[in-house]
């Protein structure tokens, strides 16, 4: 089977998008019910965070249903396709599958559960934590979630990630700023306002986080700053649009939770995102951080510089990255390597030896790969990444079931190559007339 982002191509393999039915007690969640049903909820959650793929989640899969059923009308259980739904994953900071996290009075801080993967483990587990909450609201100590007014309640805590924008500071921060920025535009006694303020400001954090600063959310009292609501044509609250560098302001007009605000802004950062980095493997550790981190590495063997010289082989280069930006929002990671560089690792891929310029897309989770049928072109490079994303193409074992050694190498120095010298040899000594005569 080859399994990518979210999609299984099997013959022999369980073929299902997701390990849950309707008909089981796990409840499915996705990014559009995970807030109604988790977030706003004032029940206790178990959530596990799995892949369909991943071995370890198939395993718990009875184990988690099994608890689910015990644990009916006292603690709800729920998963997520974290491989379908990777946003969702990544709000928690899920790294690997499966993760379970137990969401209990304070629904923003949610706990990782680290105990045993059995029914019975995790029936413990979630009396456990039920008890504590119902320990703490005994004594007066809530910290739940409730309809979300604490927020606006409980001051501007909550909301320090959300900017506060005026006519005075607007264009300064936002107008050709290279971020992107999501601006609300609301009204103090708006009352949709209200309800959006604390999935705004929930939203704000994690979008900083995970974007590292480069998509900013904001927002702006239509009522105060009457400038800015004239500017762009407010008429009603809230009103949210998104200012991109050298782009007409567009409206947001997606889903008002938490999970649909950071899904937005997830994905208008990889779109100015920059393209992964294309590194050349020159030591073990290249090809395993890279390859480790991302679902598929795609690697490529170029000729010999000999064979192409520099010119030829930064046209090769040149279209790998074009294909690393087109592709750029799969996350994959992007390798080369010269031919006969890293022979043992072209064997255990199925190119080594001939056919230059090759490329091999590694899920290096299952060890499997797909090897590039078509022309080394934008044309051909790109109807094979583009039936790799929808589950399709012909993929075998990596050979030994896992990566060569790799040989540490210098890296290329952008220029032509040179034959190697040769040590002179005197032949002033040699009778070539016998020795024809010999070989005679």
């Amino acid at each position: 089977c080859f399994f990518v982002l979210g999609t299984v191509s099997c013959t022999l393999f369980l073929a299902v998008n997701g390990l849950y039915s309707a008909s089981d007690d796990v409840i499915e969640l996705t990014p559009t019910n995970f807030n109604k049903e988790v977030i706003q909820s004032e029940n206790l959650w178990l959530v596990e965070f799995y892949a369909p793929w991943c071995g370890h989640c198939q395993r718990l899969t009875p184990e988690w249903k099994k608890a689910a059923t015990a644990l009916k009308g006292v603690v709800k259980v729920g998963a997520v396709d974290a491989d379908k739904h990777q946003s969702l994953g990544g709000q928690y900071g899920v790294r690997g599958f499966p993760t379970i996290k137990i969401f209990g009075a304070n629904k923003n801080k949610a706990e990782d559960y680290q105990g045993g993967r059995t029914s019975d483990a995790i029936v413990d587990a979630a009396l456990s934590a039920l008890r504590s909450l119902v320990k703490d609201r005994l004594s007066g100590r809530s910290g739940g979630y409730t309809s979300g007014k604490q927020s606006r309640e409980s001051g501007g805590g909550d909301k320090k990630d959300v900017i506060e924008l005026t006519d005075d500071s607007f264009d300064k921060n936002v107008i050709n700023s290279d971020d992107v920025w999501m601006v609300e535009f609301y009204a103090p006694w708006c009352g949709h306002c209200k309800n959006l303020e604390p999935e705004w400001a929930a939203a704000a954090t994690e979008v900083k986080e995970q974007t590292k600063g480069k998509v900013k959310l904001a927002a702006v009292d239509a009522t105060v700053n009457q400038m800015l609501a004239s500017r762009y044509g407010i008429r009603g609250f809230p009103t949210i649009k998104i200012f991109q560098k050298g782009e007409d302001p567009v409206d947001y007009d997606g889903g008002r939770t938490r999970s649909d605000i950071i899904a937005r802004a997830l994905d208008l950062f990889s779109d100015n995102a920059p393209p992964p980095e294309l590194l050349e493997i020159i030591s073990e550790d290249v090809l395993k951080s890279t390859c480790d981190a991302h679902q598929l590495c795609i690697i490529s063997v170029l000729p010999h510089i000999l064979d192409t010289g520099a010119s030829g082989r930064n046209s090769y280069l040149d279209v790998m990255l074009k294909m690393a930006e087109k592709y750029k929002k799969k996350m994959w990671g992007w390798l080369w390597t010269e031919a006969g560089a890293q022979s043992d690792l072209e064997s255990s891929l199925g190119i080594g030896g001939f056919g230059y310029p090759a490329m091999a897309a590694v899920n290096a989770r299952k060890m499997k790969f797909a090897l590039l049928k078509g022309s080394f072109s934008e044309q051909g490079i790109n109807e094979f990444l583009r039936e790799l994303s929808v589950g399709r193409g012909s993929t075998a074992p990596v050979g030994g079931g896992a990566f060569p050694k790799i040989h540490s190498v210098e890296p290329w120095d952008g220029k032509d190559g040179e034959l190697p010298v040769e040590d002179d040899i005197d032949l002033s000594d040699v009778d070539l007339d016998d020795w024809d005569k010999d070989e005679l």
